[in-house]
């Protein structure tokens, strides 16, 4: 089925709020197996809105629009979809009840207007909303699904994942599964065109790829009539990008991050870890320490911004840095000898670059970055390129150094076991 997400509120349009709806709608939608093929963003008008929901039900099979619930004339969303239905509204008892306790218990006088929150479009499905007082809608029309939904994600995410996702998942027969392959290290457009030919040939089940910053995910999501028929169907296609990505899979787990993927490997292999940072400001440090149980293997974090903090803290010679200058791969390396000394753990990453959106130049232009890992001693540097805003640059170095770090750990203990086969 075909599904098209229509965002409403003036708000949205003049950037007063970023359009976290859409996202989460898009996401959820494609796990269960709808096809999303256009969004749209209107604001409180009443002659916009009509124009995009009739566009949207001339080629979707399902509308899931967000805002426009509220009690204020400029919210429409369930006036304009009645009236492009030709439905009429009535007041739901149900709904004015529940809107008068919500007000009641919290001690807030009603004001008439809220009582448009419970006026309902003619046959339609209330959906029950606990965390505020606009109740969702769905209307059934001619083999169209249409579903209103209240704008604040605190509201509609519970309200989604309760009600609407099991409506949605009973329009279609049968269950959907689905399972993420998580790449580092490999680009967007590589990983494309490493599974190109099994996008083409794919039908059921399907591989959508996602761009992170500085990875790759590929979900594939298979349709079956139960759980168990669906997870062999995902099984051999999940098996065939494993052994086309090999080492570049960190996980084929939803809830496993990058940094809690680096964290296994330092715990599984009794690793402790240090970092030392410049251009990155701590941001590192802080995603591995967003790791529950990172303290079993987290020593210390430097933050040595400028060359006065490189020499004084990790010991790097000031001829050094006149020679090759703080952004270099030289003072990557040194940096993270300096930390493993220092420190004395047993991994040690180091990050300097320039972050902008001032201070490159012809030589060493904004977002070059070196990045050193040592591994009980032996140190690899990357020299990266990013572009962007100074945050991205900065995300994308932090993103590059954990899979540095799972890149170099796994190459330690693989030398050091075939070195210990060969002898």
């Amino acid at each position: 089925m075909i599904v098209e997400i229509i965002s409403v509120g003036t708000e949205i349009l003049l950037g007063n709020i970023v359009n976290t709806n859409a996202a989460y709608l898009s996401e959820k939608c494609a796990g269960i197996g709808l096809s999303c093929y256009y969004q749209d963003v209107v604001g409180d008008n009443e002659e916009r809105l009509t124009n995009v929901i009739r566009t949207a039900l001339q080629r979707a099979d399902v509308l899931l629009l967000s805002g426009g619930l509220g009690p204020t004339q400029d919210d429409l969303t369930k006036e304009v979809a009645a009236k492009v239905l030709g439905r009429n509204l009535y007041l739901h008892e149900s709904s004015k009840e529940a809107i008068d306790s919500f007000f009641k218990s919290r001690g807030i006088e009603i004001t008439e207007n809220n009582w448009k929150q419970a006026m309902m479009p003619e046959g339609c499905i209330v959906v029950d909303n606990p965390n505020g007082t606009a109740p969702g809608v769905i209307i059934e029309d001619k083999g169209k699904h249409i579903v209103l939904m209240p704008g604040p994600p605190n509201e509609l995410v519970p309200m989604f994942e309760s009600a609407i996702m099991p409506y949605l998942n009973a329009l279609e027969p049968g269950i959907i599964y689905s399972q993420t392959v998580k790449i580092c290290g490999v680009g967007e457009s590589k990983a494309e065109s490493m599974v190109e030919d099994m996008i083409a040939a794919q039908s059921n089940p399907t591989i959508a790829t996602y761009a992170k910053t500085g990875e790759v995910h590929l979900r594939v999501t298979a349709r079956a009539e139960d759980e168990k028929e669906a997870k062999k169907l995902v099984k051999p296609v999940v098996k065939e990008l494993k052994g086309r990505f090999g080492n570049n899979v960190y996980t084929t787990q939803e809830d496993v991050t990058l940094e809690r993927a680096v964290v296994d490997l330092l715990l599984a292999n009794n690793l402790t870890v240090s970092t030392v940072e410049s251009c990155t400001g701590g941001m590192l440090a802080a995603r591995l320490i967003n790791v529950p149980g990172v303290s079993e293997v987290f020593k210390t974090g430097y933050i040595t911004y400028s060359n006065k903090s490189k020499r004084k803290i990790l010991g790097i010679k000031k001829s050094t840095l006149e020679k090759h200058g703080a952004v270099s791969p030289e003072i990557a390396k040194e940096m993270a000898k300096g930390a493993s000394l220092f420190a004395k753990a047993d991994v040690t990453v180091g990050i300097t670059g320039v972050a902008g959106p001032d201070g490159g130049s012809e030589e060493k232009p904004v977002g070059l970055v070196y990045i050193a890992c040592s591994v009980c001693g032996r140190v690899n540097v990357r020299e990266c390129h990013f572009s962007g805003s100074r945050m991205k640059i900065r995300e994308s170095s932090v993103s590059a150094a954990l899979s540095l770090m799972r890149e170099s750990i796994l190459a330690y203990f693989s030398e050091v076991t075939f070195g210990a086969k060969k002898s």
